[in-house]
């Protein structure tokens, strides 16, 4: 059964890792925070393509991340 899921927590991570480094960046540097204020403090509509996919999965990759290593936890102890 830990085998199983040091398995599984390993596949997460690569997932993981690799969503969110394909994913583009928010900001244009130090002249994007200073001049796009507007857009972090309205919205920015994410498009509903590419980013939006690998945002989904970010987020249900690391719930998962943190999900097993939580039970691996438990189940050392």
């Amino acid at each position: 059964m830990s085998l199983a899921l040091k398995i599984v927590l390993l596949i997460a991570s690569i997932i993981l890792t690799v969503s969110i480094l394909l994913q583009s960046s928010n900001s244009a540097g130090l002249s994007g925070s200073i001049g796009g204020g507007a857009e972090q403090l309205f919205g920015k509509k994410r498009s509903s393509g590419y980013d939006a996919i690998l945002s989904k999965v970010s987020t249900v990759t690391a719930i998962l991340f943190i999900v097993i290593s939580l039970v691996l936890v438990a189940i050392e102890d």
